[in-house]
């Protein structure tokens, strides 16, 4: 009896191996459709900030790693398709980045600009 009750132990815990390496396997295969989603969303986000405009190279770069990850993901080859979709929201997040920064300077320069010429009026008044 106590010999049947370790056997069934054994092969429990034998099963329970082979479906958590199963459910690794599946894991590391599983479409990237998630990753290639949130490339898409990171690279129409930069575009509606002026990214295509105020950086536009890293948009391009954004863009063109979106659609092999596309593509890629449409033939099956789901590391690839993880891969280019995770370059493509970094680099559509550096555009956006960028393109922060370049509204920025320019806003800064035009409070400058503002107070500049509000320095020259209180100097023209005394």
């Amino acid at each position: 009896m106590k010999f049947d009750a370790s056997l069934n132990m054994t092969k429990v815990l034998a099963a329970a191996a082979v479906l958590a390496l199963a459910g690794c396997a599946s894991k590391e295969k599983a479409p990237a459709t998630a990753d290639v989603a949130v490339s898409k969303n990171a690279v129409e986000t930069a575009a509606s900030s002026g990214a295509s405009e105020l950086a536009p190279a890293e948009m391009m770069a954004a863009r063109d790693k979106m659609q092999r990850a596309s593509a890629a993901l449409a033939a099956k080859d789901y590391d690839t398709a993880r891969d280019l979709a995770q370059q493509a929201a970094a680099d559509a997040k550096l555009a956006q980045s960028k393109a922060n920064s370049a509204k920025a300077t320019a806003a800064a320069n035009a409070l400058q600009e503002d107070i500049r010429v509000l320095r020259e009026e209180v100097e023209r008044t005394k």
